[in-house]
C-alpha cells in the first residue's frame, strides 16, 4: 500500500511540474494582446483606418433579408378631378385597399417573400426599402386597380420600414477555458461598439482574460487576408480610451479568450482526474483485501 501511495505522489508532482513549465512557455511566447492562437501580437490599426467610438460611420443602405420584420402600410389616394380639363390627379384623402387592407407587420419568409393575404406573396429579399416598396406597389396595383376605375399605380401609396432587424447580426464568443465556448448573437442597429457588445452579455465571465479580447472582421473570400482588431479592455473601461473601442459591423465576431491558467488548470484536471480514479480504485481494493485478510487471520478479535 505504501508503494502505491509513493507512486501516486510522484505522478502528481511530475504532472504539476509539467503544467508549470507549460505555463511559463505560454507566458514567454505570447504578448499582452496575443490574438488568435498561433498568431503573433497584433498592434491596433492606425487612427482613421477603422470606425471607432468617436469616429463612427453610417452603415450602407439596408438590404432586406429573412427573417426581418417589415411594417407595410398601403393606401389609395382618392383622385381629384380638375373641373375644366376633367383630368384626375392623386388627392390628399386616403382610403384602404378595396379587397383587403394591407396594414401591419409582415415577416420576411425563408424564401424571401412577404405574404399579403389575398394579394399573394411579393419577393423582397435582396431589395432596399425603396425597391421593396416599389415591388409591393406594383403587385398591389395589378390586383387592386382596373382600367374601369380610371386609376393607375401612382394613386397607390406604400410606406415600408423595418421594425425588427433580424438578418444583420454580430456575435460575442466567450472562451470557457477548455470547458467549451458560449456564442451570443445580437442584431446590428447601427452604432454598437465593442463595449456595447460586451454589455449585452453583462460583462466578462469570471474565467475571461482582459488581455486577450479582439474583434474578428469577417472575410467573405477564401484566402483573403484576415482582419483582427485587438481590444485593450483595461484602457477602454478604466481609462476611457476610445482607440480600440471599435464600431461593430454586421458579421463581426467579438472573441473573449479565457485566462491561460484556467485553460492549463482544465487541461491538467482532464489528465489527473483519470489517474486519481485509477489510484483511488487501486487503494480501495488493496484496503478491502487487507481488511478481509486481517479478519481471516483473527486480527482485531478479542
Amino acid at each position: 500500500m505504501r508503494r502505491y501511495g509513493t507512486l501516486y505522489r510522484t505522478t502528481v508532482v511530475v504532472l504539476c511540474g509539467f503544467g508549470l513549465f507549460s505555463a511559463g512557455c505560454m507566458s514567454n511566447m505570447q504578448g499582452l494582446r496575443a490574438g488568435p492562437a498561433g498568431k503573433s501580437p497584433i498592434p491596433p490599426p492606425p487612427v482613421g483606418s477603422v470606425p471607432r467610438e468617436l469616429e463612427k460611420i453610417a452603415l450602407p443602405e439596408y438590404v432586406i433579408e429573412p427573417p426581418d420584420v417589415l411594417r407595410i402600410e398601403a393606401v389609395v389616394r382618392e383622385p381629384n378631378e380638375d373641373p375644366v380639363t376633367k383630368k384626375k390627379t392623386p388627392g390628399d384623402k386616403l382610403r384602404s385597399l378595396p379587397l383587403q387592407p394591407v396594414w401591419g407587420e409582415y415577416t420576411v419568409r425563408p424564401d424571401g417573400t412577404v405574404f399579403l393575404g389575398v394579394y399573394g406573396q411579393v419577393n423582397v429579399a435582396g431589395y432596399t426599402l425603396k425597391q421593396a416598396a416599389a415591388a409591393i406597389r406594383d403587385t398591389l396595383a395589378r390586383q387592386a386597380f382596373s382600367e374601369a376605375d380610371g386609376l393607375s399605380p401612382e394613386y397607390l401609396l406604400v410606406v415600408l420600414d423595418v421594425t425588427q432587424y433580424n438578418s444583420k447580426k454580430y456575435y460575442v464568443i466567450t472562451d470557457g477555458g477548455g470547458a467549451g465556448e458560449q456564442v451570443y448573437a445580437f442584431p446590428v442597429t447601427g452604432s454598437e461598439t465593442v463595449l456595447d457588445a460586451l454589455s449585452n452579455i453583462y460583462g466578462l465571465p469570471s474565467v475571461s482574460s482582459k488581455r486577450d479580447i479582439w474583434v474578428a472582421r469577417r472575410t467573405p473570400h477564401v484566402g483573403q487576408h484576415e482582419q483582427i482588431l485587438p481590444v485593450d479592455y483595461v484602457a477602454v473601461t478604466q481609462h476611457g480610451e476610445t482607440s480600440t473601442n471599435y464600431q461593430i459591423m454586421p458579421g463581426d465576431r467579438v472573441y473573449v479568450k479565457a485566462q491561460r491558467l484556467v485553460i492549463l488548470d482544465t487541461g491538467l484536471a482532464r489528465i489527473i482526474s483519470p489517474i486519481e480514479r485509477i489510484f483511488g480504485l487501486t487503494l480501495l481494493g488493496t484496503s478491502t483485501v487487507n481488511q478481509i485478510n486481517g479478519r481471516g487471520n483473527g486480527f482485531g478479535n478479542n
